[in-house]
């Protein structure tokens, strides 16, 4: 999927970001509020949370609008990567973020402050509807590319926050143990760490040009050289331009006969309606040798 493509398959997706992002902004400023107001780690630990999850909902609605952009002549693919930066951005924030709630937790754990426990759960509930809102508007976009499945990560870590959040309000307003609080915090900051794991690791994947998760390259390869006219497939190379575009490159050594230009060009075509068909890769690059080059057809030579 590429060109027009790929350029109308992301309208609804930014229609969503945009949605999601002014739920999440409008919320952030209550949430921000109420966790000053009743003195509660959580709450600002889901505030602080809910910051990157604006500053990735916006990161990643710019990424969408350069990935569309013209390819100029010194960007031969465009734009398109500036969706995976964005991924590993998104991904890499989840990681700070979980590190200032680990140590604000650890500071409190020694003496833990009093929580005004019942407005911080109403706070608390409030932004589990905004994050599920927000969650739901892009639940639907979140597999189209590592782009969004940051930003629906950082909205559905944010709901788990404010789960959390509930948790150590409920703990609080019933027992009045106020260590429920930083305990909590920790909880959320290692979920948030499990949520970013997955999305750096696939992020740096596509950035050091790894074979896609979705492809095997042996049954790729057994599949090429099953054509009765390849003898052997070297110097083979797939990887991945942006989520769902996926490129090779390739050496193809045909085997018996001689040089023909009508049957190259059939093999060719067939080999690349093969790989598109099977292992779905959009844009591959094959260049043919042959065994013996000496002896060529009339047609060839």
């Amino acid at each position: 999927m590429h060109g027009h493509e790929q350029h109308s398959s992301r309208v609804p997706a930014r229609r969503s970001l945009f949605i999601a992002l002014v739920i999440t902004l409008v919320y952030l400023v209550a949430e921000v509020i109420g966790g000053l107001w009743t003195h509660s780690l959580a709450l600002l630990a889901d505030a602080g949370h809910m910051l990157t999850d604006v500053a990735s909902l916006s990161l990643a609605l710019f990424a969408i609008w350069l990935a569309t952009r013209p390819a100029p002549a010194e960007k031969t693919y465009g734009y398109y990567r500036t969706e995976i930066l964005a991924a590993l951005a998104n991904g890499a924030s989840l990681v700070v973020i979980a590190v200032i709630i680990f140590y604000e937790a650890f500071r409190r754990i020694g003496q833990p402050p009093e929580v005004n426990s019942l407005p911080m759960l109403l706070v608390a509930t409030v932004g589990l509807g905004a994050n599920l809102l927000s969650a739901y508007v892009l639940f639907r976009s979140r597999a189209d590319s590592l782009n969004l499945r940051g930003a629906f990560l950082h909205v559905a870590a944010d709901a788990l926050g404010s789960v959390g959040a509930i948790i150590a309000g409920v703990i609080m307003l019933t027992t009045g143990w106020y260590l429920a609080d930083p305990l909590v915090s920790i909880g959320i900051g290692l979920l948030i760490l499990f949520s970013s794991w997955n999305l750096l690791r696939e992020s740096v994947d596509v950035l050091m040009e790894a074979v896609p998760v979705s492809v095997d390259l042996a049954e790729l390869t057994h599949a090429v050289e099953a054509d009765p006219q390849v003898a052997d497939l070297h110097d083979l190379h797939v990887w991945t331009v942006t989520s769902g575009f996926y490129a090779l490159s390739a050496h193809v050594v045909v085997g018996e006969g001689c040089y023909d230009v009508t049957a190259s060009q059939a093999l060719l075509e067939r080999l690349r309606t093969m790989l598109r068909e099977r292992f779905d890769v959009e844009h591959s690059t094959l260049q043919l040798e042959w065994t013996d080059l000496e002896d060529w057809c009339e047609t060839g030579s």
